[in-house]
């Protein structure tokens, strides 16, 4: 401490740690060396968008040991991203943020400033999802319930091969049949396996998107009020809901409301639903939803460029109606059994209609939950050029962790601890601690590479899909990636936050990128391994309140060693985390704690 000027990370230095609720007050403290003659510092920090900061002077608070000391205390404003820095008023001197959030002296005038997230003093998020186990289903790549002798549609093809690689040939002409390939999962299938799930200590199930969709991935939304005839009738939905209530388990669903699929009721443009649609009718009541360019009905905007997903103008009062307002598709999905909704690209939805949707779900309960796709820091993300507000309070619970995954997918490939807390501690300092609480952190999902292929198989970057398509890890690499795979899941199951695991990465099923991270699950698979990790680790996390809302304490983070506690007023937990080809030793409170190579222990007190 005397030799940092100001820690970010550190209570000594900034009380209480982290983000705050709007009206809190948070304390600043400096310690400066003597002989730069300090006499009166400035926090400088303005809001997110602000241009100019506000200057708040720090009073003296003595000298000791040859460091002048100074404090402050701020009550904190209104929600939202504050940035700041401090000004010593010597030589041009100031005080960045620096690695571990430890204070930087330079004389240039910028540098990173700190952040400082204000939430909304209301915001609580759900209860009954904390220190709980989620589990990510691809829906028609998990199991067969009901054996389909017919496609509902006559443009898909059905995969009897349940052991075969998903079609990834991109167009027709090459004989391509990209995301059309079904493999037959359905509602029924998930039925079937929920003892399964309860066994692996699930408690959420999250659903890639169900409603009627011309594509496998059902991303192009045809109906936003039926679910896709292959995966079975609305009985059928509401029946593997109340199933999965039994069991403790709720289920949430995606909801995919940036765009829809031109093969919609909606669109409609390939003729598929009759008359009705946007792109044929200009008197469509849907007309309004979509954005056409003068030679209507060509040039339409669509998601990414791709005009078999035309956008939704989510500021059409219609639109949002038809999704947020009393009966509208959220409360049909509710009022069918659904627990919450994960909203896609949530970065491409106005603050204001997330906010709509956060009203709809939570009309349903307060127990109902809502997470956002970002993949990015969600407290200071800018998006269309506007900082976003949706992890304050108003809008979403929580979001998924891809920064987390990111860091713990780095560490097990490359072994280096005191970049993984960096990684990780950039969100345990900015998030709402409600929103860190429930933060859905896994290894992999249906956009990313399968988890032990990221870990232990060869990069794919700048390599296409016929490069990705059959390559399989080789023994070794494989025996290995699972060693590391068992680290990150103790990694994802004890840090702050909701493990998440996407089906099959228990049976460390490989693939590169979409399509060849969404193959069939193999349930033929004996090997119980990764299965046995997690059915310890979700028992260790149900056993301990710590994890439930718990505080972080980093203890050690050196070479491949990470050690952290999970600290509440009713429960803690120490896990210490080799990723070392050599057992090691450490002392920890008194204790000596050996760990194996390539492992981890874990304790509760």
């Amino acid at each position: 401490m005397e030799e940092t000027i100001f820690n970010s990370l550190d209570e000594a230095f900034k009380a209480p740690f982290g983000a705050v609720r709007s009206g809190e007050k948070v304390t600043f403290r400096l310690s400066v060396p003597a002989e730069l003659g300090c006499a009166t510092p400035y926090l400088c920090i303005a809001r997110a968008d602000d241009e100019k900061p506000v200057l708040l002077p720090l009073q003296a608070d003595g000298r000791r040991e040859g460091r002048d000391l100074f404090s402050l205390v701020l009550t904190a404003g209104a929600a939202g991203a504050y940035f700041y820095y401090f000004d010593l008023y010597v030589n041009f001197t100031k005080v960045f943020c620096g690695d571990r959030g430890e204070g930087t002296l330079s004389r240039e005038p910028q540098g990173p400033r700190y952040q400082l997230t204000v939430y909304e003093p209301e915001f609580r998020t759900p209860w009954n999802a904390r220190g709980g186990v989620m589990y990510q289903i691809f829906p028609d790549r998990f199991c067969e319930g009901v054996k389909k002798s017919e496609m509902p549609f006559a443009d898909r093809y059905y995969r009897p091969d349940k052991d075969g690689e998903p079609y990834f040939w991109p167009n027709e002409v090459d004989g391509g049949l990209l995301n059309r390939d079904y493999f037959g999962g359905d509602f029924a299938g998930i039925e079937s396996k929920l003892p399964y799930l309860k066994g692996l200590g699930v408690t959420l199930l999250y659903l890639n998107p169900i409603f009627e969709a011309h594509s496998n991935h059902r991303y192009n939304t045809a109906d936003y009020r039926k679910p896709d005839p292959l995966l079975g009738t609305e009985e059928d939905f509401s029946r593997l809901c109340r199933a999965a209530r039994r069991l403790g388990i709720r289920i949430i669903l995606d909801g995919v409301f940036s765009h829809t699929g031109s093969d919609s009721v909606y669109f409609d443009k390939e003729g598929r639903y009759g008359s009705g649609g946007a792109y044929h009718d200009p008197n469509s009541p849907y007309r309004c939803w979509y954005v056409f360019g003068p030679q209507y009905p060509d040039g339409y905007r669509s998601w990414w460029g791709f005009n078999t997903l035309p956008e939704v103008n989510e500021e059409e009062p219609s639109f949002r109606s038809f999704i947020c307002g009393e009966g509208g598709v959220i409360d049909h999905w509710m009022e069918l059994g659904a627990s919450g909704f994960r909203l896609d690209v949530a970065d491409e939805l106005p603050d204001d209609f997330i906010q709509l949707i956060r009203t709809a779900v939570k009309r349903h309960g307060e127990d109902k939950l809502l997470i956002g796709e970002v993949w990015e820091d969600a407290t200071n993300k800018v998006s269309y050029g506007v900082h976003r507000t949706y992890l304050l309070g108003k809008g979403l619970d929580t979001v998924m962790n891809y920064p987390f995954k990111d860091a713990i997918i780095q560490f097990l490939r490359c072994g280096d601890a005191a970049r993984l807390e960096r990684g990780l501690m950039g969100i345990v300092e900015h998030y709402p601690k409600p929103a860190l609480d429930v933060a859905m952190n896994m290894l992999s999902t249906h956009d990313t590479m399968r988890a032990i292929t990221a870990i232990a198989g060869e990069s794919c970057e700048g390599r296409d899909r016929y490069w990705q398509s059959g390559r399989v890890l080789d023994e070794p690499h494989f025996f290995f990636g699972k060693r590391l795979m068992r680290l990150g899941f103790c990694l994802i199951f004890t840090l702050p936050g909701l493990p998440c695991v996407y089906y099959g990465d228990e049976i460390a099923m490989q693939g590169y990128k979409d399509p060849f991270n969404r193959a069939y699950f193999d349930w033929g698979c004996t090997d119980e391994t990764l299965r046995d990790c997690i059915r310890e680790l979700a028992a260790f996390r149900a056993g301990c309140d710590a994890f439930k809302e718990g505080s972080l304490r980093i203890r050690k983070a050196e070479g491949g060693v990470f050690i952290f506690e999970r600290v509440s007023e009713n429960g803690r937990a120490l896990i210490v985390v080799n990723r070392t080809q050599a057992p090691v030793v450490n002392e920890i409170d008194g204790k000596s704690i050996a760990t194996a190579e390539y492992d981890y222990s874990l304790f509760s007190y």
